[in-house]
């Protein structure tokens, strides 16, 4: 079991991000949830098996197709047992 929370900065919000990060999160039996901060950068925390929470960390330094990801900011962090995942703000 794997906790990871991710920044992405660039042309990340109004991109569906969000919807396709928690869609391809899902697919993987993966808890957590994703968010838009702010200051206009897409906060996710992915947490369940290693090899699908690498996936979701791989995939967000992408993004979604019309996304432009400047700079992920990666950071492990202790799992706490999440269930579901969930879109916010």
């Amino acid at each position: 079991m794997k906790r990871v929370r991710v920044t992405a900065s660039g042309r990340v919000q109004g991109v569906f991000y969000r919807a396709t990060c928690a869609r391809l999160a899902r697919g993987r039996g993966l808890a957590g949830y994703v968010r838009n901060l702010p200051d206009g950068r897409v906060e996710a925390v992915f947490e369940g098996p290693d090899d699908a929470v690498a996936e979701m960390v791989a995939w967000s330094r992408d993004g979604p197709e019309l996304a432009d990801v400047d700079r992920l900011e990666v950071a492990d962090e202790a799992p706490v047992g999440d269930t579901g995942f969930r879109v916010s703000g």
